[in-house]
């Protein structure tokens, strides 16, 4: 697989990813699989990967400002 901003290899990874789901809350999903760049550090998700993703921050509670979720619970 070729990165699409610099064009070099992507190496599979599991690693923790932030993502602010509104002004106030930002919810860290851990051991998230994921496609990082050799070289320039880019990160790719796999289509099934940003599906359960996606499903994960829909159910986060919006009042919290910080709330860790694990990938694979």
């Amino acid at each position: 697989m070729k990165c699409s901003a610099c064009g070099a290899s992507m190496s599979p990874v599991v690693s923790d990813f932030p993502f602010k789901v509104s002004s106030r809350t930002i919810v860290i999903i851990r051991d998230v699989p994921a496609y990082e760049c050799d070289s320039c550090a880019e990160y790719l998700f796999a289509d099934d990967v940003m599906e359960r993703i996606d499903a994960l921050l829909a159910s986060a509670t919006r009042s919290a400002e910080l709330e860790i979720i694990r990938y694979a619970a």
